[in-house]
């Protein structure tokens, strides 16, 4: 479950949010595997399944995204046990995506916030784009796992590809470019040097080896900006 933590906390990073949680569910809405960044987040996941009601149960059920920029507002009536409850925690703007491909869903992901506040375009194409790399590390997990796996283990599949998503926002941070160039910027990288992908991605995140927007290549050398020995 390390890789989708780390997922988690990229995503909180990349949407200044407090932090972010998966859970994966059944059809019927049973709560499966379940991680988060920390330990409000993952209380603050557990509390709408306990009461039956909450963001999350509802992006799951109506297969839509639920964006709540105020949960102070007009939300009281729709949760009114929740949102006290999400309130004492200092939630303050809650944002679920359900997890799903076709008919099937496989679970939510929800963005926390301790301020109020709408997402910006930009961070909303990163939830956007969080939730599918979420969606498609379960699906990958779900084809691997046994038949009658237990529901945690399909995230057991998700270590390389939470790295890799976690070191291409970090490039992409670095660079000031889009997600997409962050990834073509080590693929290059990988290439040219002989090394696989995900290689590359674990220096990346280990911050041994950094991308310099004033060179023409990715650094390599001694402390936060290469590789340490």
């Amino acid at each position: 479950m390390g890789g989708m933590r780390r997922l988690c906390a990229a995503a909180a990073q990349a949407m200044s949010a407090s932090g972010a949680a998966v859970t994966v569910m059944a059809e019927d809405g049973e709560r499966g595997a379940m991680v988060a960044t920390d330990l409000t987040s993952e209380r603050l996941e557990e509390l709408q399944f306990v009461l039956g009601e909450g963001p999350g149960a509802d992006a799951f059920a109506s297969r839509r995204p639920v964006l709540v920029p105020d949960l102070a507002g007009e939300t009281m009536a729709r949760w009114p046990v929740y949102t006290p409850a999400a309130g004492d925690l200092g939630l303050r703007a809650v944002f679920a995506f359900p997890l799903q491909v076709g008919a099937a869903r496989l679970g939510v992901f929800e963005v926390f916030r301790v301020r109020s506040g709408q997402l910006s375009s930009g961070e909303l194409r990163h939830a956007l784009i969080f939730a599918e790399v979420a969606l498609t590390t379960l699906l990958d997990g779900q084809a691997n796992a046994p038949l009658g796996a237990p529901a945690d283990g399909l995230v057991g599949a998700v270590e390389h590809r939470a790295e890799l998503f976690q070191a291409q926002g970090m490039v992409m941070v670095q660079l000031g470019i889009s997600l997409a160039e962050a990834l073509a910027r080590m693929r290059a990288h990988a290439y040219a040097e002989n090394l696989q992908l995900g290689a590359v991605a674990a220096e990346i995140v280990a911050r041994r080896l950094r991308f310099d927007p004033d060179q023409r290549s990715p650094q390599a050398g001694q402390g936060e900006a290469g590789r340490q020995t």
